[in-house]
């Protein structure tokens, strides 16, 4: 595979550059550069100058609001926003439920909800993983029971993030009881204002708020907002997770937090000379940057296969172990790097508008949490166990 870019694609990239010195307020792009938090208000407002430009669907189809790119320019945009320390997308509506309804939805829903989606006016949260059933998704037991021209649901789904902003989710739900547990299952959209469901938030070790509990007693959902056909939501959700995985597996954030990483290494001293100087951390630091080259690749590879009309398979769950094991290791090394400046933790110093006083160099404070909070990755949207696995039946036939 041939990674030089031909003389038009680098003149995509300069205009991607360009766009990025000019729409991204430095405001924003300072808080995600810091590993500040980021409020509902910030990630509408980036939501919104993508759309206006008709940047923010990148993998749409035209028809339905995307810019009609390459492969290579989706690749370029992702690569420079994430060095350009660009907020991320917020995932659910636009890359996640977005390709389903484009997919598998009716053309009323995909008239009615993907417009909404592009303009900003519903924020989506998935409700996926519940007590007992998150690797096992399967065996969730949530359920909806259709009564005439609703489906009564209830249950819990768990993890959810940023749910305590969203407007709509979009659910998995039990519609048959007897049959095999992926055969019984189904694809659900929910307003979130309907009667009998609670959110609760879950606090988590940093005093983030980010994900939820959602309870459902009793919560009356349309017929129409069935996606698909009914007892057929697994092989809507598998579909769905291949773009989760992609998109957790973060290439662009990477390849930005590596390059921090080396400008800190650089500043950080050990015995006289620079950290990066050191053999041991600059091995470990050669072994993140080749692997990271690899995950290059086959992150090419992965978006070739959505432009050709299908849907990534095993190649997600390849960039899904390596990408979380990469970001894992740069986080780890970037906290070691900082080495006692890391130590001290100040909930605070996250949030926006902080004065008080720095402990060492100015980022140093999200160094802990940023390693402790990506610990998740390698569990969250299907676990790496689970993926090796999924990765050996489908090449191996295992």
């Amino acid at each position: 595979m041939d990674l030089s870019f031909t003389p038009e694609e680098e003149a995509f990239r300069e205009e991607v550059r360009a766009f990025f010195r000019d729409k991204l307020p430095t405001r924003l792009s300072t808080l995600v550069r810091e590993g500040k938090r980021l409020r509902k208000s910030d990630m509408e407002e980036w939501h919104a100058i993508l759309n206006e430009r008709g940047w923010l669907a990148n993998h749409w189809p035209e028809e339905w609001g995307g810019p009609g790119w390459s492969v290579i320019q989706r690749f370029i945009f992702d690569n420079e926003s994430a060095l350009a320390h660009a907020p991320r997308v917020v995932p659910f509506g636009v890359n996640m439920l977005g390709p389903v309804l484009i997919k598998y939805g009716s053309e009323e829903q995909k008239k009615q909800w993907l417009p909404r989606i592009l303009d900003g006016s519903d924020w989506w949260c998935q409700g996926y993983s519940e007590p007992g059933a998150g690797s096992d998704l399967a065996g969730l037991k949530t359920t909806a029971v259709r009564k005439g021209d609703v489906y009564v649901v209830n249950g819990q789904k768990t993890w959810t993030t940023l749910g305590q902003h969203a407007d709509m989710i979009f659910c998995l739900v039990r519609t048959d009881a007897t049959a095999k547990k992926q055969e019984g299952i189904s694809f659900l959209l929910i307003d979130m204002k309907s009667p009998g469901i609670e959110v609760r938030p879950i606090t988590l070790i940093d005093g983030e708020q980010e994900v939820n509990e959602v309870f459902f007693t009793d919560v009356e959902v349309p017929v129409a907002n069935l996606v698909g056909e009914e007892n057929m939501g697994w092989t809507y959700a598998k579909y769905l997770l291949t773009y989760e995985r992609t998109n957790i597996a973060g290439v662009g954030f990477s390849i930005a937090s590596f390059e921090r990483l080396k400008e800190v290494a650089q500043m950080q001293k050990k015995g006289g000379r620079a950290l990066a100087d050191d053999p041991l951390f600059a091995a470990r630091m050669a072994r993140v940057e080749i692997d990271l080259a690899n995950m290059q690749t086959t992150n090419l590879r992965v978006l070739a296969a959505v432009a050709g009309g299908g849907a990534p398979g095993a190649e997600s769950s390849m960039l899904k172990i390596k990408g979380t094991e990469i970001r894992q290791e740069i986080t780890s090394l970037t906290r070691r790097a900082y080495g006692s400046y890391a130590a001290p933790y100040i909930p605070e110093a996250l949030e926006a508008g902080w004065n008080g006083e720095d402990v060492g160099p100015e980022d140093a404070a999200m160094a802990a949490p940023s390693y402790f909070n990506n610990r998740k990755l390698s569990i969250f949207g299907g676990s790496n166990e689970i993926q090796k696995n999924i990765i050996s039946k489908a090449i191996l036939g295992l």
